[in-house]
């Protein structure tokens, strides 16, 4: 019986989400595998990939009034896992998700959906986080709107790199803001799915504990 960790990373392996190969990262790192999040574009992909967070959120208790969604890519993440949460669970989770731009007309404000009020705990819900852009953007604009505790942020992959310092981005967020970040999988996952048979790629071992030796935590 695969856990939901090993299942996911299969899942992102059929849907060409998690890839192998030689590639050069946004960071100009150059990388044994490349997670491409754009494949998800199908109603059953993003249905899967809501219980999959649902089922991070609940592994790690994570205590939440309202799930928010960084736009663009958080949003029908955040979306889903409240859908998840809802029809799988038996939880029910506001959700909501920021503007680019706030508006001055109609309901105005910063964001749309679940109102943010004083005393509120949230969860952010993103993709994978590289260097912290993301939450450095939205937290501003979630406290500017209300005084909530953020309890968490839950992303899919932690690549467990070095950010821009001696830490990886998942304790450098934690350490700058006091936000606990949890993901559903962990480069180490990856690694062990693939010793273990679960997916395969065992000709690319060598290359990606060669590249977690240079820049992993």
């Amino acid at each position: 019986m695969l856990t939901y960790k090993q299942r996911f990373i299969k899942f992102m392996v059929e849907n060409e989400v998690l890839l192998f190969g030689d590639f050069t990262l946004k960071s100009g790192r150059r990388a044994p595998y490349f997670i491409n999040a754009g494949k998800y574009r199908t109603g059953t992909q993003i249905a899967a990939l809501g219980e999959y967070y649902a089922e991070c959120f609940l592994e790690h208790g994570v205590d939440a009034k309202t799930l928010i969604g960084p736009a663009y890519k958080g949003i029908p993440l955040a979306v889903a896992t409240a859908i998840a949460l809802a029809k799988n669970h038996g939880k029910d989770v506001g959700f909501c998700f920021d503007r680019k731009e706030a508006k001055d007309h109609g309901e105005g404000g910063m964001f749309v959906g679940q109102p943010l009020a004083a005393g509120d705990k949230v969860a952010i819900i993103e993709d994978v986080m590289t260097s912290g852009k993301a939450l450095r953007e939205i937290l501003p604009k979630i406290r500017g709107e209300a005084d909530v505790t953020v309890s968490a942020m839950i992303i899919s992959v932690d690549r467990q790199e070095r950010g821009t310092g001696d830490t990886s981005a998942v304790q450098e967020a934690y350490d700058a803001f006091g936000v606990k970040v949890y993901s559903i999988v962990t480069m180490q996952d990856i690694i062990d799915a693939i010793e273990q048979g679960v997916i395969e790629g065992k000709e690319h071992l060598a290359a990606m504990r060669a590249y977690r030796a240079q820049y992993g935590v």
